[in-house]
């Protein structure tokens, strides 16, 4: 996807854009085609001037613009993403509207004749002849471990192009290969920005497996307590854990439950059932106000941590009896700890394995235990400190093990 960035005031602003990984047609009727496979697999039809110039691998000015090439990194949904920066003088694009076509294709190293290929339609409005200063773009995609070779096209209705090449390496670390990424190696997709798509069918365990029922409560909110609002770098970690989650097939129900403690809510609550709804969760997110402070909460001295009390309690003395208890999220500092004496009544009824995902970015800048890591110890539970993508999928393995051990323990121990 091809993204407009304003670099300062003085830069006109390109619209919204769309990745068009489809047919497209680059070219008027009367040139030359090639009719080739899109990165989504549908038919993409590319001009013989268009094809020339990726196959020549000069670098071409027409367009004085500026290529930088985005080095491939690993993200929590375990795929690279990369991608390019692009700059281009103002001054280059003055006049009526213009329109910009953005090609570019991928090649595997492995695969040389069997690339992906990208196309963007980027409209321009009228700039003013005394326009200065460069308008940015930004274009990403996802790869799978490999090596690649990237031919990059731009071209504008009068056919000045601007081009580019570079290579690409998607490798992860020898203590990280046990990792099974979410996409295959040699491969280039468009990179999806959808986080809460609806989640594909996963093949379960059969029930004479001892198939598991775990309970999710997850803290939306920012890394930085007091932000006034909820980013996609902020749930980019916690939707992968949930998906984590959601694909492990030795577990077949499940119950989440969204809060916030910034506004002391239950956003959004699935009980017990075979998938996790995330366009549901997605659209229940929309809701959060973190700006906004309600009066009624300000009066409360100790509001939050009464929210948290009462809501641990609740999701523990629930009568859906979860497998395992999963907490997940950024750390919660409150003034007062969940009291203990709250917890001991019902703390011998939990025969179940209590985990906390903490996605902490920075976890030297705030090193110390918070109120769910207290809570959780308490049921002498296990915290996992969620920093890099490789702690994600270290942690969960780990965890999936401990949950099945436990299940399997009870399972013996109610036989004999």
């Amino acid at each position: 996807m091809i993204r407009p960035v304003r670099l300062s005031s003085t830069i006109t602003p390109l619209g919204s854009m769309t990745y068009l990984a489809c047919v497209v047609a680059l070219c008027t009727p009367a040139q030359a085609q090639f009719a080739l496979t899109g990165a989504d697999g549908n038919t993409l039809r590319i001009n013989n001037s268009d094809m020339a110039v990726l196959e020549t691998q000069d670098v071409r000015k027409d367009i004085p613009c500026t290529v930088a090439p985005v080095k491939p990194n690993l993200g929590f949904d375990l795929r690279f993403h990369s991608g390019f920066n692009v700059t281009i003088p103002l001054k280059e694009l003055v006049g009526d509207e213009n329109m910009l076509t953005i090609l570019f294709r991928v090649t595997p190293d492995t695969r040389r004749d069997d690339p992906s290929y990208f196309v963007e339609h980027v409209r321009v409005p009228h700039i003013d002849d005394d326009a200065k200063g460069e308008v940015a773009l930004q274009g990403t995609f996802d790869l799978g471990e490999g090596t690649y070779h990237i031919d990059w096209l731009m071209r504008d209705r009068s056919e000045h192009v601007c081009s580019f090449y570079w290579d690409a390496e998607a490798e992860l670390a020898a203590k990280d290969k046990p990792m099974e990424l979410s996409i295959g190696a040699n491969v280039a997709e468009s990179t999806q920005f959808e986080q809460f798509k609806e989640e594909p069918p996963v093949e379960r365990a059969p029930v004479s497996a001892a198939p598991l029922n775990v309970k999710v409560l997850v803290n939306f909110a920012p890394q930085n307590f007091d932000s006034p609002a909820l980013r996609p770098i902020d749930t980019q970690a916690l939707v992968s854990i949930l998906r984590r989650i959601a694909r492990e097939p030795q577990f077949t129900k499940f119950s989440v439950v969204a809060f916030n403690m910034q506004e002391q809510r239950v956003l959004y609550r699935q009980q017990s059932t075979d998938r996790i709804d995330f366009p549901a969760l997605g659209e229940a997110l929309q809701s959060m106000k973190l700006g906004t402070v309600d009066a009624k909460r300000l009066s409360q001295k100790h509001g939050d941590t009464e929210f948290l009390t009462d809501l641990i309690k609740q999701e523990m003395l629930a009568e859906d009896h979860p497998d395992a208890l999963i907490f997940a999220g950024p750390k919660i500092m409150l003034d007062e700890q969940v009291p203990q004496e709250t917890l001991k009544p019902f703390a011998e009824d939990v025969d179940y394995p209590v985990f906390y995902m903490n996605y902490n970015l920075n976890p030297q800048a705030v090193p110390w235990k918070d109120s769910i890591s207290r809570a959780v110890k308490f049921f002498r539970g296990t915290e996992y400190t969620i920093t890099r993508p490789r702690d994600l999928w270290f942690s969960f393995t780990e965890m999936v093990s401990r949950i099945v051990k436990s299940k399997h323990g009870r399972s013996t121990g109610a036989a004999q």
